[in-house]
């Protein structure tokens, strides 16, 4: 196993290839060993200790910029999780297209391409709920759900074709977090409007 000062290097670099983003902020995915900056806003931490969040320090860490700390309400708050969900599933479907790219068997390919398809959809979906947060959470709530299947029958083809890849298995698991981060939040909404849908 890799000293933990390599593995932080590694992760560091790892992870700023995810750092673009259409907002303005200094990482889309949470860098290790770094502390919260600034302190989270109550909409965020009752987002965080959701039932549907497996990881409360990512979720954290993620929805810890300035533009998310200044969510006035749920609605805007699901917004700009779904814009970084979007953004999170552009730089991973890069990295996809980056290693496609690269001689493979035919295998590999194959997984590969699942997983680009996966990730087009990911990038459609999180801007599709976007727009249906405030008309229409439970079409929400249920089209950033079916997210996550496409991305775990990605990860199920990558295994079956051995691609080695910890970019791609490391991708996937942040994508997973925010499906669920989307999932907690339109689930949030629907319950904020009963009555409405």
């Amino acid at each position: 196993m890799a000293p933990p000062n390599q593995l932080c290097l590694v992760l560091d670099i790892f992870l700023s290839v995810f750092s673009l983003s259409s907002l303005s902020t200094s990482a889309i995915i949470p860098k290790a060993n770094v502390s919260l900056s600034i302190p989270s806003s109550q909409l965020v931490e009752n987002l965080c200790n959701g039932k549907a969040i497996p990881n409360r320090r990512f979720c954290l860490k993620a929805l810890s910029t300035p533009e998310v700390i200044a969510a006035v309400d749920t609605t805007q708050l699901g917004t700009l999780i779904m814009k970084l969900g979007a953004a999170n599933a552009k730089a991973t479907l890069n990295v996809y297209n980056e290693i496609i790219k690269k001689p493979g068997s035919p295998q590999a390919l194959k997984a590969l391409n699942c997983c680009v398809e996966a990730y087009k959809y990911a990038i459609l979906s999180f801007e599709m709920v976007s727009s249906e947060l405030v008309e229409d959470p439970q079409t929400a709530n249920y089209d950033v759900a079916v997210i996550g299947p496409e991305i775990a029958n990605c990860e199920k083809e990558l295994i079956n074709a051995k691609v080695q890849a910890h970019r791609l298995l490391a991708g996937n698991r942040f994508m997973k977090y925010y499906v669920s981060m989307g999932y907690e939040i339109t689930s949030t909404l629907e319950l904020e409007n009963p009555n409405e849908y």
